[in-house]
């Protein structure tokens, strides 16, 4: 390019690049022309004065580009002998071949994606929409006493030790461990000292964390069918063999032919059932520990909810029966809180836990201190169990609101509530052959969220047709009309 060509290519493009500052569409424009090398390696460029009185700009905004390009190392300076490019093309390449493709093909998902990727992204089941009717699995984060919670942290931002502030060493803030060591043996008869408790972000780095130190390829993982898609999610993309197992009445109900080959992992939710609701047998549970301690099965215990339950006291935890160290017990602040929190733990049996404390920092750092401190105060100066009990007030009147409309709309029982004395959610059965999905569809149409139950199972042939609806979230004078509204959805798919 001779200088003039170099002058009447920027003119050209400079008109189509408005927005940015002139000398930056200059170093800009020059850039891409010798990375695409239409100004080749060697080529002298017109100098700044040059350049500048051709295309009719001051001299200083050309000297921007040159400068910075020379910074960057696509141009160099010669002594006496001007501005030229420099030969910016990797030796490995060299020149492009005759007949080869001066660009290759840009990447398709499918080519960029592992084959892992692609079956995350194909079976995610993340909703865009996180509030409002029938979110399930979201709490009325309105209610949250953010006063208190704001004072909780202001106090310990005042002073904050070095340690709140550097990485997280431990498992975790101490204080916050002790809290909950104290906290689950009274709420949920879980056996632990504070050195058995790992912070975590939530049941998905949870269970991510159990995956990565306790998992190879190919080992086996029961889960209920159904049960929820982001933590099958977790297990399938670790690489393990995914066995869905039915439920009855009493819970997870593996067949004989099943037992005979015993998994790796039980991934189970045995004091409220996601997202069907029933809550595991005493019996089940027995038999579930003995086959464990048999069979070297580990069971992964996910109390998601258990602290809402509205016809008597909280269950006790599985973990809490279990004497011989094969429970990993999962739960999380992002139902009794607020989901944007991003709090959850793990107690592990004590030969894991210097392991998985270990891991933890190993593989994600762990931090947030000043966040668990203040979750820690909150907990020992009593506003979560005052927060809960409050809840739970709300959250109980709530589903007795459902519970009527859904009476009221179906009166002939066509659509059967289930799973419906805890919990956030409760799961609404619909007829035999109805198409889920598309009343999940139709109601979005009308401005109503909720999951389709078939969604939730493993296998598409034996899924039943129903919806899974949050009340958490829904204003209770809105819980009538906007059942309603699902309601003229339902009919369009049943009638």
């Amino acid at each position: 390019m001779r200088s003039f060509i170099v002058a009447d290519y920027l003119l050209l493009q400079l008109k189509k690049s408005a927005g940015l500052p002139r000398n930056q569409q200059i170093y800009r424009l020059l850039r891409q022309a010798i990375l695409e090398r239409l100004l080749p390696a060697a080529t002298r460029l017109p100098s700044s004065r040059d350049l500048a009185a051709q295309l009719g700009i001051s001299r200083n905004t050309v000297l921007f580009g040159y400068e910075q390009l020379l910074a960057e190392g696509y141009l160099e300076t010669r002594g006496g002998g001007g501005t030229h490019v420099t030969d910016t093309v990797p030796e490995l390449l060299g020149a492009p071949q005759a007949g080869a493709a001066r660009k290759p093909a840009p990447p398709t998902v499918r080519s960029a994606l592992s084959r892992r990727g692609r079956s995350l992204v194909a079976q995610a089941g993340a909703a865009q929409q996180q509030w409002g009717a029938f979110v399930p699995g979201v709490p009325d984060v309105t209610q949250f006493p953010h006063k208190t919670w704001s004072a909780l942290q202001s106090r310990i931002w005042r002073n904050p030790p070095v340690s709140a502030l550097t990485y997280g060493v431990g498992g975790g803030c101490q204080p916050l461990r002790e809290a909950l060591a104290n906290y689950l043996k009274v709420s949920r008869s879980v056996n632990c000292v504070p050195e058995q408790i790992v912070i975590t972000s939530g049941i998905h780095q949870s269970i991510d964390l159990c995956m990565r130190l306790l998992s190879d390829p190919g080992d086996a993982a029961w889960v209920e069918d159904p049960c929820y898609w982001g933590a099958r999610n977790l297990l399938l993309v670790s690489g393990l063999q995914v066995h869905p197992i039915g439920l009855d009445a009493e819970g997870i109900c593996p067949r004989p032919a099943q037992l005979k080959r015993p998994p790796r992992f039980i991934f189970v939710t045995p004091s409220h059932q996601y997202p069907l609701g029933m809550v595991m047998s005493l019996a089940r549970r027995r038999m579930l520990l003995e086959y464990a301690r048999q069979h070297g099965c580990w069971i992964i215990e996910d109390d998601y909810d258990s602290e809402f339950r509205y016809g008597g006291r909280p269950l006790a935890s599985l973990q809490g029966m279990d004497r011989d160290q094969r429970v990993l017990y999962m739960g999380t602040f992002s139902k009794t809180m607020f989901p944007g929190l991003r709090l959850g733990y793990m107690v592990l049996p004590e030969v894991l836990a210097p392991a998985f404390v270990t891991g933890m920092e190993e593989l994600y750092r762990s931090g947030q201190m000043p966040l668990q401190a203040t979750m820690a105060a909150f907990i020992e100066e009593g506003h979560f169990n005052a927060h809960i009990r409050r809840m739970r007030l709300l959250y109980g009147a709530r589903l007795d609101l459902l519970q009527q409309a859904i009476r009221s709309q179906f009166p002939d029982d066509r659509v059967r509530a289930a799973g419906s004395d805890a919990g956030l959610h409760l799961t609404l059965h619909l007829p035999p052959h109805c198409d889920d999905e598309a009343v999940a569809r139709s109601a979005l149409a009308l401005g109503i969220a909720v999951r389709p139950l078939s969604r939730y199972y493993y296998r598409a042939a034996r899924a039943s047709p129903g919806l899974v609806l949050g009340y958490a979230c829904v204003a209770s004078e809105r819980i009538a009309p906007a059942f309603a509204q699902l309601a003229l959805a339902i009919r369009m798919h049943i009638s």
